[in-house]
């Protein structure tokens, strides 16, 4: 009864913010995605006897939040294939986590197909979707892959992704690398609270519209310009919730007005950004190599990403 799967993280391009539900992480609204490859989270799952369930990230042992989201999916596995085993979770990222690329996303989408093949589950994407929102709501996204829709729902099974393009619709995406701490949860707890949280809620939906409208025509640059009005929006209600929390760092706002500069000078970029101080530039594909030189001018590191596709069992396991 083991299993190991890979997923890559996602960029939010219309983001969820808040949830109206944070026990089945059930959001206010639906949401749109990109995973970004080559990055991945790899997973392997053992169910066993096993005197608890245990988790090791990054070769390091899980704080007492993560196994509980961890379990949280577990248990969700193990209702469906009827089964009581603990599990041995190992995994381990190719990218920096805790600093705005979607680990938790990939991590937990990993961790849903994995843990659904070692229970001998087969399922489909969608399904395990919902195992997967368990850990993480985006985590829903980086299991359908490429570009995905994460719906809703007013119950547990209803609350769901599926893909909308695959990764047959290339564009360039720049990881503009700004280490800094932040508490996602915390935000998503917090930000309802904000004057304007309802204000982005009747929105949203018109910016969905649209964003859907422009992947079905591989618009790539309308992508980008609706990504970068979002990421304004969901800052505005995050700067302005109780704690006022100003994710963004100088490093944050120089790549901005970097971007902004470019689309003077006639090159095709825009700024995304999750909860975090780190920038995602989106450009077409031919035009990334004038956007990194760009951004490295800053000082700041990059790392060069592209439309990745859906979670995946793999043989390689991790023990």
């Amino acid at each position: 009864m083991k299993a190991t799967a890979t997923a890559h993280p996602i960029q939010g391009l219309i983001k969820y913010h808040g949830l109206a539900d944070p026990v089945l992480r059930l959001p206010f609204h639906d949401s749109i995605s990109v995973c970004t490859a080559p990055l991945v989270t790899r997973t392997t799952v053992e169910f066993g006897d096993y005197g608890a369930d245990t988790l090791t990230l990054d070769g390091v042992s899980s704080t007492a939040r993560e196994l509980e989201r961890g379990i949280a999916v577990l248990e969700a596995v193990r209702n469906r294939a009827a089964i009581s085993d603990h599990a041995r979770v190992v995994s381990t990222n190719s990218f920096p986590a805790g600093v705005g690329l979607g680990a938790s996303a990939s991590g937990f989408a990993a961790l849903a197909v994995a843990a659904a093949r070692a229970a001998d589950l087969d399922l489909t994407p969608q399904q395990l979707s919902v195992f997967a929102r368990r850990g993480a709501g985006s985590a829903t996204r980086a299991v359908t892959g490429a570009f995905s829709k994460w719906r809703t729902g007013s119950t547990d099974e209803e609350s769901y992704a599926e893909q909308l393009a695959s990764e047959d619709l290339q564009m360039g995406i720049l990881v503009a690398l700004v280490p800094a701490y932040r508490d996602t949860e915390a935000a998503h707890r917090e930000v309802v609270n904000s004057p304007f949280f309802m204000a982005r809620v009747a929105e949203v939906p018109r910016m969905l519209a649209e964003m859907e409208l422009a992947i079905g025509n591989e618009e790539v640059g309308r992508i980008g310009e609706l990504a970068e009005r979002d990421t304004l929006l969901l800052h505005g209600i995050t700067m302005t919730g109780p704690q006022e929390m100003v994710l963004w760092t100088p490093e944050t706002l120089s790549v901005i007005m970097a971007v902004r500069r470019m689309r003077e000078e006639e090159v095709p970029a825009f700024f995304s950004i999750d909860t975090g101080a780190t920038v995602y530039v989106n450009t077409f594909p031919e035009d990334v190599d004038e956007v990194e030189v760009r951004i490295q001018e800053l000082g700041i590191e990059t790392l060069r990403c592209r439309v990745g596709g859906a979670a995946q069992t793999v043989e390689d396991h991790l023990f």
